[in-house]
Formats: C-alpha cells, sequence, structure tokens
C-alpha cells in the first residue's frame, strides 16, 4: 500500500506541475457543452418567407397574417411571382407560399430552397401546417421525454461520451510514454513495483480529476442548459464513472503501443474523434447506417455510454433499462484493463 500511495502521489504532482495541461482539460469540456448546448441546434427558427398573391380573398388575408404571427417565420412580405426565384438563388428567403383564388376555392403552392434539405424539409413542414391549420381535424399530440424540443437535450448525453473518451484517453495516454522519454521507466521497470500497480496508481489521480470535470459538466448540464434533474442522478453519476475509467484504461492502453508523446495523442485524438463522431450515434442515428457500420460501431465505447445517458438523463427510466449498455462497457473495461497489463509485461 505504501508503494500504491507513493505512485499516486507521483503522478499528482507531475499533473499538478503542468498549469496549462489543467487549464485546457477543465476549462475545453465546459466549452464544449456551452458550444453545443446554446451555439449549434437542430431547430429550425427564423424561415424566411414571402407570399405571391394573385387575388385577395379572406382566405389569402387569413393566412399571411398566420405567417406574420408565426414564431417560425420572418415574413418578408409579399412579391410578384416574377421575383421569387431570383431570391430565392441570392438566398434573400428561404420558401415562398402562392396564393390562386379562382371561383371561390384556393389553391396554394410551396417552393423552397432545398439546398439544405433539413431546412428544407422542416420549412416545408412548418408552412402546411400553418395553410392546412383548422381545415382538417384536430390531432392531439403528446410529446414524451423532451417537451420542448431542445436539442442540447440530445447533444448533452453526446458531448459527454466524446469528452470523456477524448480527454481521458489523452491524458492517460501520455503517462507511460513520457516515462519512455524522460528515461524514468527504466527506473521503474528495474523496480520491485507490480505492473498492476503502476498502472493503478497512474489512473487514480486521472480519475480523480475526470470526477471533477463530471461534476462540473453536469451542474452545468442541470442548471444552465435545463436537463431535468432527478434522483435518478445516481445512477447518471456511477454509470459514467464507468465510463471514465474504461477511457482511462483505454489511453494507458495506448501509451503502452506507440514510443512518443507526439504519436499518442494522435492515436488517443484522431483515431477515437472520428469513430465517436461519425459511429457513436452522438449525431447520426445508428439505426440509419448501413448495416455493416452499425456492427462496427458495436466497439466504439461512446455508442453504449450515449445510449445508457440518454436513457438515465432525459428519460429518466431505471437502471434497469440499460443493464446492457453496463455489461458491454464493464465487459470493455475488464478487456481493455487486461491488454494493458499484458502490454506492460511484454515492456518488462
Amino acid at each position: 500500500m505504501p508503494v500504491f500511495i507513493s505512485m499516486i502521489k507521483k503522478e499528482a504532482l507531475h499533473l499538478m506541475r503542468d498549469s496549462r495541461t489543467m487549464t485546457v482539460v477543465l476549462i475545453m469540456p465546459l466549452v464544449l457543452l456551452l458550444l453545443f448546448g446554446f451555439a449549434i441546434s437542430t431547430e429550425v427558427n427564423n424561415v424566411n418567407v414571402v407570399a405571391v398573391v394573385h387575388r385577395h380573398d379572406d382566405a389569402s388575408r387569413e393566412l399571411i397574417e398566420k405567417l406574420r404571427a408565426n414564431p417560425y417565420f420572418t415574413f418578408k412580405g409579399i412579391v410578384p411571382f416574377c421575383e421569387v426565384e431570383p431570391m430565392l438563388r441570392k438566398g434573400e428567403v428561404d420558401a415562398a407560399v402562392i396564393l390562386d383564388c379562382d371561383k371561390g376555392a384556393t389553391a396554394y403552392q410551396i417552393i423552397v430552397d432545398a439546398s439544405n434539405p433539413s431546412i428544407g424539409q422542416t420549412a416545408t413542414g412548418y408552412m402546411e401546417s400553418v395553410i392546412n391549420g383548422g381545415m382538417v381535424s384536430p390531432v392531439s399530440v403528446r410529446t414524451l421525454y423532451n417537451p420542448r424540443l431542445k436539442s442540447a437535450y440530445n447533444f448533452v448525453p453526446g458531448i459527454m461520451g466524446m469528452i470523456f473518451i477524448l480527454i481521458c484517453a489523452m491524458m492517460t495516454s501520455v503517462s507511460i510514454v513520457s516515462e519512455k522519454e524522460t528515461g524514468t521507466m527504466n527506473l521503474l521497470l528495474v523496480s520491485p513495483v507490480r505492473p498492476r500497480t503502476i498502472i493503478l496508481g497512474k489512473i487514480v489521480p486521472y480519475f480523480i480529476l475526470s470526477c471533477v470535470i463530471l461534476a462540473l459538466m453536469l451542474a452545468i448540464a442541470y442548471s444552465v442548459l435545463g436537463l431535468p434533474l432527478s434522483s435518478n442522478i445516481v445512477n447518471v453519476v456511477w454509470v459514467s464513472l464507468l465510463y471514465i475509467v474504461l477511457a482511462l484504461l483505454l489511453g494507458l492502453f495506448i501509451s503502452t503501443i506507440v514510443s512518443t508523446q507526439v504519436t499518442a495523442l494522435l492515436v488517443s485524438g484522431v483515431l477515437l474523434m472520428l469513430p465517436v463522431i461519425m459511429l457513436s450515434g452522438m449525431i447520426f442515428p445508428i439505426e440509419n447506417m448501413p448495416s455493416l457500420l452499425q456492427y462496427v460501431s458495436c466497439v466504439i465505447p461512446a455508442r453504449w455510454y450515449i445510449s445508457a445517458m440518454r436513457t438515465l438523463m432525459i428519460q429518466q427510466l431505471p437502471v434497469s433499462y440499460v443493464v446492457t449498455e453496463v455489461s458491454v462497457l464493464s465487459g470493455m473495461a475488464l478487456a481493455v484493463l487486461f491488454l494493458a497489463v499484458k502490454k506492460f509485461n511484454i515492456i518488462q
């Protein structure tokens, strides 16, 4: 035990002396969380729209008033039909609605700029709902778990999964490599300290720092971003701690297979970032991917963590609903720990 405590103190002192790294590690997650929570949004607002009216009647006036009052639209006025296409080409408007009254019946046509498919589809849906309002039977809609459709609810679990797998892996990936470059690894190799003691001694300080990052991120998520707070936060914390341990072990394993700190940072940063962003379900739904990529995503730890966090944080369901995710993360942690210890034994 005294040897283990000494290893922890050694690594903690090494970490505390690097003030720049500490600043980046503590501030960057908070900046990313706020950026994704506020600046990056999948919601479509302020759709610029114009109207073309061949002949005014009660229906056309009512529709124009609805467009003016709708918070999702910015009504740019009534224009001649010949100006619609030039305005769409210049990007001055996003959509136009054509109203033609013939023999007491009003015909509607919607023209939308679909160069951005997401905005095009959403704007079309908005305008169809405005046009059809009052003409069809009312539909009762219940929106569960995210009634205000806030995109922050979707991004918070995703950004937490990305931050922990990157920050934790980067921090530990340089730990053993730095020992190699400075030559202190030789002293550890000839010492009577067991590999598991060295590995655990290096992980504990980074684990404590990761817990601080987790506490800050949860505080921002629940207070600033407005995620619903419940007693389920206990499950959120311990599942996150399991994921942090996995990320730290993954970074430690990377540090045993590379020889320089630059290589360690590149491997942990580039090779982990792209799969996390593309294949974890953080941005793109896994169900929409080809079957092959869905199978590949199963080896991405962030996929299982993000799925668990959405269930626990957003849906606020009990932990029994994330047994599969927790089991997979636990199995991955044990496998990476085994590989890291085995690889360290080979180095020794």
